[in-house]
Protein backbone atom coordinates (compact mmCIF):
# COMPACT_ATOMS: atom_id res chain seq x y z
CA UNK A 1 0.00 0.00 0.00
CA UNK A 2 1.39 3.39 -0.95
CA UNK A 3 0.87 6.54 1.02
CA UNK A 4 -0.17 9.58 -0.97
CA UNK A 5 2.20 12.48 -0.40
CA UNK A 6 0.57 15.56 1.13
CA UNK A 7 0.66 18.67 -1.02
CA UNK A 8 1.78 21.40 1.35
CA UNK A 9 2.88 24.94 0.62
CA UNK A 10 4.39 26.02 -2.65
CA UNK A 11 4.54 23.58 -5.55
CA UNK A 12 7.84 21.78 -6.05
CA UNK A 13 9.95 22.55 -9.07
CA UNK A 14 11.55 25.69 -10.41
CA UNK A 15 8.95 26.66 -13.00
CA UNK A 16 5.75 26.20 -10.99
CA UNK A 17 5.92 28.77 -8.20
CA UNK A 18 2.61 29.62 -6.58
CA UNK A 19 1.69 33.29 -6.80
CA UNK A 20 -1.31 35.57 -6.59
CA UNK A 21 -1.45 35.70 -10.38
CA UNK A 22 -1.17 31.91 -10.74
CA UNK A 23 -4.04 31.44 -8.29
CA UNK A 24 -6.21 34.00 -10.08
CA UNK A 25 -5.41 32.57 -13.52
CA UNK A 26 -6.37 29.07 -12.40
CA UNK A 27 -9.55 30.37 -10.74
CA UNK A 28 -10.54 32.13 -13.98
CA UNK A 29 -9.86 28.99 -16.01
CA UNK A 30 -11.92 26.84 -13.66
CA UNK A 31 -14.67 29.43 -13.66
CA UNK A 32 -14.90 29.34 -17.46
CA UNK A 33 -14.87 25.55 -17.52
CA UNK A 34 -17.33 24.97 -14.68
CA UNK A 35 -19.52 28.07 -14.82
CA UNK A 36 -18.97 29.05 -11.20
CA UNK A 37 -16.31 30.30 -8.81
CA UNK A 38 -14.30 27.25 -7.76
CA UNK A 39 -14.03 26.20 -4.14
CA UNK A 40 -10.72 26.77 -2.38
CA UNK A 41 -10.20 22.99 -2.29
CA UNK A 42 -10.82 22.63 -6.04
CA UNK A 43 -8.52 25.54 -6.77
CA UNK A 44 -5.77 24.14 -4.52
CA UNK A 45 -6.14 20.70 -6.06
CA UNK A 46 -5.82 22.16 -9.57
CA UNK A 47 -2.68 24.01 -8.51
CA UNK A 48 -1.33 20.89 -6.79
CA UNK A 49 -1.01 22.60 -3.39
CA UNK A 50 -2.65 22.30 -0.01
CA UNK A 51 -5.74 24.50 0.39
CA UNK A 52 -4.02 26.45 3.18
CA UNK A 53 -1.41 27.67 0.68
CA UNK A 54 -4.12 29.75 -1.01
CA UNK A 55 -4.67 31.59 2.26
CA UNK A 56 -1.07 32.75 2.22
CA UNK A 57 -2.03 34.97 -0.74
CA UNK A 58 -5.69 35.70 0.09
CA UNK A 59 -6.95 36.19 3.64
CA UNK A 60 -10.26 34.48 2.87
CA UNK A 61 -12.49 33.37 0.01
CA UNK A 62 -14.13 36.80 -0.21
CA UNK A 63 -10.74 38.42 -0.77
CA UNK A 64 -10.08 35.94 -3.57
CA UNK A 65 -13.54 36.59 -5.09
CA UNK A 66 -12.98 40.33 -5.03
CA UNK A 67 -9.57 39.98 -6.66
CA UNK A 68 -10.93 37.68 -9.39
CA UNK A 69 -14.00 39.78 -10.19
CA UNK A 70 -12.09 43.06 -10.13
CA UNK A 71 -9.45 41.56 -12.42
CA UNK A 72 -12.10 40.32 -14.84
CA UNK A 73 -14.05 43.59 -14.85
CA UNK A 74 -10.87 45.56 -15.52
CA UNK A 75 -10.67 43.63 -18.82
CA UNK A 76 -13.82 45.26 -20.21
CA UNK A 77 -13.50 47.92 -22.88
CA UNK A 78 -12.02 51.18 -21.67
CA UNK A 79 -13.92 53.97 -23.44
CA UNK A 80 -12.58 57.35 -24.42
CA UNK A 81 -14.33 60.68 -24.03
CA UNK A 82 -15.66 61.17 -27.55
CA UNK A 83 -18.34 62.81 -29.62
CA UNK A 84 -19.03 59.22 -30.75
CA UNK A 85 -20.34 58.41 -27.28
CA UNK A 86 -22.97 56.02 -28.68
CA UNK A 87 -20.27 53.87 -30.26
CA UNK A 88 -18.23 54.00 -27.05
CA UNK A 89 -21.29 52.99 -25.02
CA UNK A 90 -22.01 50.12 -27.41
CA UNK A 91 -18.42 48.87 -27.10
CA UNK A 92 -18.52 49.14 -23.30
CA UNK A 93 -21.85 47.32 -22.99
CA UNK A 94 -20.93 44.62 -25.52
CA UNK A 95 -17.62 44.04 -23.78
CA UNK A 96 -19.33 43.78 -20.39
CA UNK A 97 -21.98 41.35 -21.67
CA UNK A 98 -19.35 39.25 -23.43
CA UNK A 99 -17.40 39.00 -20.18
CA UNK A 100 -20.51 37.99 -18.22
CA UNK A 101 -21.36 35.46 -20.92
CA UNK A 102 -17.84 33.99 -21.03
CA UNK A 103 -17.71 33.57 -17.25
CA UNK A 104 -21.00 32.00 -16.18
CA UNK A 105 -21.53 32.65 -12.50
CA UNK A 106 -19.66 35.96 -12.58
CA UNK A 107 -22.85 38.03 -12.51
CA UNK A 108 -24.22 36.14 -9.52
CA UNK A 109 -20.88 36.59 -7.78
CA UNK A 110 -20.84 40.33 -8.55
CA UNK A 111 -24.38 40.79 -7.28
CA UNK A 112 -23.73 38.89 -4.06
CA UNK A 113 -20.51 40.73 -3.15
CA UNK A 114 -20.44 43.34 -0.42
CA UNK A 115 -17.40 45.00 -2.01
CA UNK A 116 -18.07 47.77 -4.52
CA UNK A 117 -14.68 47.73 -6.28
CA UNK A 118 -15.73 45.61 -9.31
CA UNK A 119 -18.83 47.78 -9.86
CA UNK A 120 -16.72 50.92 -9.52
CA UNK A 121 -14.78 49.95 -12.65
CA UNK A 122 -17.93 49.82 -14.80
CA UNK A 123 -19.37 52.97 -13.19
CA UNK A 124 -16.18 54.92 -13.90
CA UNK A 125 -16.17 53.79 -17.54
CA UNK A 126 -19.86 54.61 -17.95
CA UNK A 127 -19.23 58.16 -16.71
CA UNK A 128 -16.43 58.57 -19.26
CA UNK A 129 -18.87 57.59 -22.04
CA UNK A 130 -21.67 59.96 -21.03
CA UNK A 131 -19.41 62.91 -20.17
CA UNK A 132 -20.14 64.67 -23.51
CA UNK A 133 -23.86 64.67 -22.64
CA UNK A 134 -23.27 66.84 -19.55
CA UNK A 135 -25.96 65.00 -17.55
CA UNK A 136 -26.77 66.25 -14.05
CA UNK A 137 -25.91 63.86 -11.21
CA UNK A 138 -29.44 62.47 -10.82
CA UNK A 139 -29.87 61.87 -14.54
CA UNK A 140 -26.47 60.16 -14.77
CA UNK A 141 -27.30 57.91 -11.80
CA UNK A 142 -30.70 57.00 -13.24
CA UNK A 143 -29.16 56.31 -16.65
CA UNK A 144 -26.52 54.09 -15.07
CA UNK A 145 -29.06 52.21 -12.93
CA UNK A 146 -31.34 51.57 -15.91
CA UNK A 147 -28.49 50.41 -18.14
CA UNK A 148 -26.94 48.11 -15.54
CA UNK A 149 -30.31 46.54 -14.70
CA UNK A 150 -30.93 45.92 -18.40
CA UNK A 151 -27.45 44.47 -18.99
CA UNK A 152 -27.71 42.19 -15.98
CA UNK A 153 -31.11 40.94 -17.12
CA UNK A 154 -29.72 40.35 -20.59
CA UNK A 155 -26.72 38.49 -19.15
CA UNK A 156 -29.00 36.26 -17.10
CA UNK A 157 -31.07 35.51 -20.20
CA UNK A 158 -27.89 34.63 -22.11
CA UNK A 159 -26.69 32.32 -19.34
CA UNK A 160 -30.08 30.66 -18.90
CA UNK A 161 -30.81 30.12 -22.57
CA UNK A 162 -28.04 27.60 -23.17
CA UNK A 163 -26.69 26.79 -26.60
CA UNK A 164 -30.09 26.25 -28.21
CA UNK A 165 -31.04 29.93 -28.15
CA UNK A 166 -30.53 32.50 -30.87
CA UNK A 167 -29.95 35.18 -28.23
CA UNK A 168 -26.50 36.75 -28.47
CA UNK A 169 -24.59 39.88 -27.48
CA UNK A 170 -25.07 41.39 -30.94
CA UNK A 171 -28.80 41.70 -30.31
CA UNK A 172 -28.06 44.47 -27.82
CA UNK A 173 -27.76 47.09 -30.57
CA UNK A 174 -31.48 47.90 -31.08
CA UNK A 175 -32.39 48.32 -27.42
CA UNK A 176 -29.19 50.28 -26.82
CA UNK A 177 -30.14 52.66 -29.66
CA UNK A 178 -33.47 53.34 -27.91
CA UNK A 179 -31.62 53.93 -24.66
CA UNK A 180 -29.29 56.43 -26.40
CA UNK A 181 -32.28 58.36 -27.80
CA UNK A 182 -33.61 58.69 -24.25
CA UNK A 183 -30.21 59.87 -22.99
CA UNK A 184 -29.96 62.50 -25.71
CA UNK A 185 -33.37 63.85 -24.70
CA UNK A 186 -32.71 63.80 -20.96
Amino acid sequence: MTVKEKKRGRPKGSGSQLSTQAIMDMAKTLMQEEGKIPSIRKLASSLNVDAMAIYHYFSNKNALLEAITTSLIEDIYEPKVSDSWKLELNKLCSSYLTLLNNYPGLLETLLSMSSKSPAAVFIERFHVVVEPLKLDADSAKNALDLLVDYLHGYALALNCSGSQSTLDVGMLEGPLDMYCIALENA
